[in-house]
């Protein structure tokens, strides 16, 4: 029985990448560590773990019926997570359709035997690894992004670090 590392993520496409990536660089650039491919780049939902391969389809059929109601995230800042040692930029604010997603999604964690965590949902999008300390960057710009889906990602541990793959919206 293979098992995959997964999680479910708001997954940006190219020109959102782009976007995002002209509104921080010129901050990130100033942080000491490790950059975050951008094509990496994710905002992360729900972590599932380890989950075995043939439970897959189940899961994407499950998640394939959560409904997802358009929202927007303004990034406007880039902060720093001491314990992990990494940059993220930072969503100024939660928005109400964004809370049902999360708390659906953890719903159907808990039917498959996960148990999400128990925290404070904060959306952000890491950029920078092994970071050194700074102290929190305003952007000179709101980065706004618009979703109506999301993904279920797979992360791969290589040579070279991690990469993610979406498997399916």
């Amino acid at each position: 029985m293979k098992n995959k590392r997964v999680f479910f993520a708001l997954w940006p496409d190219h020109d959102q990448r782009e976007r995002l990536r002209d509104v921080i660089n010129s901050v990130a650039k100033t942080v000491e560590g490790r950059a975050v491919d951008r094509r990496n780049w994710h905002v992360t939902l729900a972590f599932v773990g380890d989950i075995p391969e043939e439970q897959l389809p189940d899961l994407l059929e499950r998640a394939g019926q959560i409904k997802v109601k358009p929202f927007r995230l303004s990034f406007d800042r880039l902060e720093f997570w001491p314990r992990a040692k990494v940059a993220w930029m930072a969503a100024a604010t939660v928005p109400a359709e964004l809370e049902a997603l999360i708390k659906d999604l953890h719903a159907l964690l808990q039917d498959f035997g996960v148990v999400p965590d128990d925290r404070t949902y904060r959306p952000h999008i890491t950029v920078v690894r092994n970071a050194r300390a700074f102290t929190t960057e305003r952007l000179a710009q709101r980065a706004t992004t618009e979703w109506s889906s999301f993904e279920l990602v797979e992360s791969v541990s290589g040579a070279g670090g991690v990469d993610y793959h979406p498997l399916k919206q």
